[in-house]
């Protein structure tokens, strides 16, 4: 296939590309090129989105089989660029959030749940940030009719990870000694490899497969006892994982998700953060690795320097708990535990 990637450099757009190009496809990127180098084998065509006549030069006597669009957040800039390539390509492949849906994280949700009201040309002043996906979409299936794939990843992790998730706690529990846990190891928790969404939609994609698909982890495949416990046998050190009460590390100022990462507690407003269905997806042909293997390599390429260092930002939000606030929150729980 020609494929051409709007972005394509980071994270789950460079697994993408990286899969695309192993499979022997035609590929172009636009993009910036601030983000990162492009990978040997791709085209690379620098410009703005946000630039209609940088788009017109990208399009000029140029087809494509489809367009991954791996980086739109603001639908009327999503908007323009469905525009103009909407003849010069036969599907346009978007890649949005389980935050388009209203309902989530409060539920569980799937491909019939409502999204966010969000116009296809809105701009970031007109709805709030969790919507703006929803707008998107709209966008993409406004401009290409029957002819979108929409896809909906979960909580992504993997090697090149730049939020900094799940490399947080590798770095945290490879410092050795005791680290904090939030709530209970037998917290079943859904997570999906960038590489197992690549191959899905390289997939679809090759099929001529349209539509909307969720695609995160298959429920109950695994539990933050063993995602931790992966990161301790990754990094090969002694490590004592102190599982802590929910309610203690509130208690104590600790914001869930982003000073613990991944910690969704036991209320009513996250309940349905792990309990999204992505059989649709599964039926048609996704396959999700198991988490150990995605910890182990996203540590290997942490160290060897693969790729850039993680932002250790969830938009403005720094991501990971500061040790000193670590350490006095795991003494207070000594503490607890010596009076008990």
């Amino acid at each position: 296939m020609k494929i051409l990637f709007i972005g394509g450099t980071v994270f789950l757009g460079r697994a993408l590309v990286d899969e695309a190009l192993r499979r022997g496809h035609e590929v172009t990127l636009f993009n910036r090129g601030q983000a990162g180098p492009t990978p040997s084998g791709a085209e690379a065509v620098q410009g703005d989105r946000e630039d209609e006549a940088a788009l017109r030069a990208l399009v000029e006597e140029r087809t494509w089989d489809c367009v991954v669009d791996t980086c739109g957040f603001e639908p009327q800039i999503v908007q323009r660029s469905v525009r103009a390539l909407a003849g010069h390509a036969e599907i346009y492949a978007f890649v949005s959030s389980f935050h388009a849906y209203s309902d989530w994280p409060a539920k569980g949700v799937d491909e019939s749940f409502p999204l966010h009201a969000c116009a296809p040309d809105a701009s970031p002043d007109d709805v709030p940030y969790n919507a703006l996906k929803a707008g998107c979409e709209r966008a993409v299936e406004e401009g290409f009719p029957e002819r979108a794939l929409i896809v909906n990843p979960g909580i992504i992790v993997g090697p090149g990870e730049n939020v900094g998730r799940l490399p947080w706690w590798l770095e945290a529990i490879a410092r050795g000694g005791r680290v904090l846990a939030p709530g209970s190891p037998d917290r079943a928790i859904q997570l999906i490899d960038a590489r197992d969404i690549a191959n899905f939609m390289l997939d679809r994609l090759a099929e001529g497969g349209t539509g909307r698909y969720l695609t995160t982890g298959v429920r109950e495949s695994t539990t933050m006892g063993k995602l931790l416990s992966a990161c301790v046998d990754a990094t090969g050190t002694e490590t004592e994982l102190v599982w802590v009460d929910e309610q203690f590390l509130q208690d104590h100022g600790v914001a869930p998700w982003t000073e613990l990462p991944l910690w969704a507690p036991d209320i009513p407003e996250v309940i349905g953060t792990w309990t999204a269905s992505s059989a649709k997806a599964l039926a048609a042909g996704l396959r999700c690795r198991p988490v150990a293997e995605t910890v182990a390599d996203t540590w290997r390429v942490l160290i060897e320097g693969t790729y850039p260092r993680p932002k250790y930002l969830q938009g403005k939000t720094p991501v990971g708990l500061d040790k000193d606030k670590h350490d006095a929150v795991l003494a207070a729980w000594n503490d607890r535990r010596l009076q008990a």
